[in-house]
């Protein structure tokens, strides 16, 4: 009987395909890449075309061994990785290695892609099998050797210039500069005063609020009125021609259509995840993995969610068809469109034989399947459903209603408001967005006014507002932006945001980005020194050429020279022409107050600060931000030392602030700055709190259950909110290393389970 050998990168995904193909098809993971370049110098080689040297990642050894034994007996070999560059380059890969080993010979290799994990999906693939993309392999080559290049010469020339153990990347350093940018034009921003003046009219016992738009037959603008005095001198003079009414001059009604937003791409589905369910980037791509891969729907694993790494927005005709049929069941016939909803993508290079991210079923409702999924896979399963069944609905008819009212002969204030008509899609779903106005208003409401109508002038307010500065960045609003630059791709973001954080290159700050001092310092460096390699344009322009690359209109080897030509250049000459102190000492105007020499913003451990320039001689140094001399320690309000009862202060060691006792040395009590970050995870051991992300006294972050000392669990590596399928212990963690890159690992030592974990993992970053 045939024995065809099939690979894929999960083993969850083994064991579900294996049932859809039956007794003739045998089923084996590769647990991701399974061979990468080798982790030192030379493994790309620019005198001969860019040669590369790779060899077996070790903790896939032994996969590697299994798929080489399977192969030999086999008749067929079916490659089934992941439908994109990554999946393309591990089949690849899996082919040279059975290769050089000897074991295809005449036998015959099929490339195959799905886009969904149902029986349906996986039978038409296998029968409808492909090559291996020869140029799909070449782009995801030359993208490694950037990197690869790119780390390996950038990173130890920022260890000589600015601190060890830092490290710049192709794509991470223009991300780096959006943040740091962000920031200065903060720190930068000027603030200015304005106001507004508003009326609240009544009638028929309803209130609404109008705002001042002319004022003796001039417009209001933003910065029309700046000072107290004068608003109130147009507030008064408004009163004093009211004499208690207003009067409508006009009122403008209209309608207007809003259509529902395209299903999800990898961008979006990330961004609304964050928005509308505090996910990071990384969980949101974790979750997706599981419903894509499989979840055991009472005996059968089933692929709940179409492939989750796409720029697509195409739906397959039977799946709009489907959702089409549910729409006419669950919401009336009246919400079906004439014709099926169709949506352009707005990515350059999107594949458009992918689909957008969907159910695979739109009849498997969220509730049905409910029972048996995590609270997490619930929550973005049925955001990934209600998105898709929206966008196939009618639209919504939004009632927009504007009334001029008069005060006097040359005074106009408007009053605006909106009214659902129809909700169409909007009973589904509606997009969220980010940084709304404060006091949006869309959807205010109106009492039915008429022109020539006399209503009740209550009051007249007179508002102070100051503008902002722009918002820091939340994941949602860089992915986003990344996006709009076209800096990445869609499975890359996750990576990207993790790098910059474990790099401690930035930090988050009630979930917005805030550089560091060190990230500061790197890219101050790279802005300065290797301009064009963190300009957005160029960086966006290199991602476009090597999409050129994977679709076969550019060969790869020149593209690789015409950018390593200059950089090696660039490199040559900073290292020998910059000193340290050009990258970390900023001169400023000041005179050193003890020995009369210059000062400058310097990097030391604990962050930047203002030093002499004639250290060791001089050691005068203060913080970066005092005028003078250190301030007295900051007093911990409403708390005393547990030990001895006195004062708690903020103080400044070697691995930043913490909160410590005034009576130190002779009471030593010391506590976390930062309260416990709680990750929502439950002890697997007391199953009474949770476990919080906390700082050790050498500033590791670890992880500990929350009624500690009660219960004494803890693990450093960031804990999953699901079981090892091996031993059933209730969390994986999180564990990234040089050699294995991102792995989900059981904490239980005598357990061993490790899985690759979601995202290229070859761009994780080392622990």
């Amino acid at each position: 009987m045939s024995q065809n050998l099939v690979i894929v990168e999960s083993p969850a995904k083994a064991k579900t395909i294996e049932k859809y193909l039956g007794k003739d098809f045998h089923v084996l993971a590769s647990y991701g890449h399974i061979r990468d370049l080798v982790p030192k110098e030379g493994a790309v080689d620019p005198e001969h075309d860019f040669a590369m040297k790779y060899e077996v990642i070790e903790k896939n050894q032994r996969h590697v061994q299994a798929i080489a034994a399977a192969a030999k007996k086999a008749d067929a070999l079916y490659l089934a990785t992941d439908p994109d560059r990554e999946g393309e380059a591990i089949s690849w890969h899996l082919y040279e290695i059975l290769k050089e080993k000897k074991l295809l010979k005449d036998k015959p290799v099929h490339r195959v892609v799905f886009h969904e994990i149902t029986k349906r999906a996986i039978t038409e693939a296998i029968a409808n099998p492909a090559e291996l993309s020869i140029d799909l392999i070449n782009a995801q080559q030359a993208r490694r050797a950037l990197d690869y290049l790119v780390g390996f010469k950038l990173s130890p020339l920022l260890w000589k210039k600015i601190r060890r153990g830092l490290s710049a990347g192709r794509v991470q350093s223009p991300a780096l500069r959006m943040i740091v940018e962000r920031e200065a034009e903060i720190a930068a921003f000027q603030t200015r005063e304005y106001w507004t003046i508003e009326s609240v009219s009544s009638t028929d016992g309803h209130s609404f609020k109008a705002r001042l738009t002319y004022y003796q037959d001039e417009k209001i603008e933003q910065f029309s009125i700046v000072n107290e005095e004068q608003a109130y001198g147009i507030r008064d003079r408004l009163l004093e021609l009211a004499q208690g009414h207003l009067v409508v001059e006009k009122v403008e009604e209209k309608e207007r259509k809003r259509n529902p937003a395209a299903p999800f791409t990898t961008s979006t589905l990330q961004q609304e995840a964050a928005r509308k369910l505090g996910f990071t980037t990384r969980r949101t791509m974790s979750v997706a993995q599981q419903l894509y891969e499989g979840i055991d729907l009472g005996g059968e694993s089933v692929g709940l969610i179409s492939y989750m790494r796409t720029d697509s927005v195409n739906l397959a005709n039977e799946a709009v068809q489907e959702i089409r049929d549910l729409i006419a069941q669950r919401f009336g016939k009246a919400n079906v469109p004439g014709t099926p909803r169709t949506y352009k993508t707005k990515s350059k290079n999107a594949q458009e034989a992918h689909e957008a991210i969907r159910p695979t079923s739109a009849m498997r409702a969220p509730e049905q399947v409910k029972p048996h999924l995590s609270p997490d896979q619930f929550k973005l399963y049925q955001l990934i459903w209600k998105r898709t069944v929206a966008c196939q609905m009618i639209h919504a008819t939004i009632g927009t209603t504007a009334v001029d009212l008069q005060c006097g002969e040359r005074n106009i204030l408007r009053a605006t408001g909106s009214t659902v008509i129809n909700p169409g899609f909007m009973a589904v779903y509606l997009e969220g967005r980010d940084d709304a106005p404060a006091g949006d208003e869309d959807e205010s409401f109106l009492p039915a006014l008429k022109q020539g109508q006399r209503v009740e002038l209550l009051d007249l307010i007179a508002g102070q507002h100051f503008t902002e500065p722009p918002p820091r960045y939340t994941e949602a609003s860089l992915v986003k932006t990344l996006e709009e630059f076209g800096i990445g791709r869609p499975s890359t973001y996750a990576s990207i945001i993790s790098t910059l954080q474990q790099r401690r290159y930035v930090e988050l700050d009630n979930k917005r980005f805030v550089p560091t001092d060190v990230g500061t310092i790197v890219n101050k460096f790279l802005t300065e020194h290797f301009t064009q390699y963190v300009d957005y344009h160029f960086t966006a322009n290199l991602e476009d050429e090597l999409d050129a690359v994977s679709r076969g209109e550019k060969n790869w080897i020149p593209l690789l020279k015409d950018f390593w030509g200059p950089f090696q250049s660039l490199i040559t000459e900073k290292d020998g022409s910059l000193k340290r102190a050009d990258v970390t000492h900023e001169a400023i105007e000041e005179a050193c107050p003890q020995c009369g020499g210059p000062l400058s913003i310097r990097l030391g451990r604990n962050g930047r600060f203002i030093g002499c320039n004639s250290y060791p001689t001089c050691k005068y140094t203060r913080n970066l931000n005092d005028d003078s001399a250190p301030a007295e320690p900051e007093v911990v309000e409403g708390r005393t030392c547990p030990l001895c009862d006195a004062q708690l202060v903020v103080k400044t060691g070697r691995y930043g602030k913490f909160i410590g006792c005034s009576g130190y040395p002779t009471c030593k009590h010391i506590e976390p700055l930062e309260k416990p970050q709680d990750t929502g995870i439950i002890c697997p051991v007391c199953g009474k709190g949770n476990l919080t992300q906390r700082k050790s006294r050498f500033g590791k972050l670890f992880y500990s259950c929350s009624t500690y000392p009660g219960c004494t669990y803890a693990v450093w590596n960031p804990p999953l909110g699901e079981p090892c399928p091996n031993c059933r212990w209730p969390i994986l963690t999180l564990k990234t290393t040089k050699r294995r890159g991102t792995e989900k690992v059981c904490p239980q030592k005598e357990c061993g389970y490790a899985t690759p974990y979601e995202g290229d993992i070859n761009s994780a970053e080392p622990a």
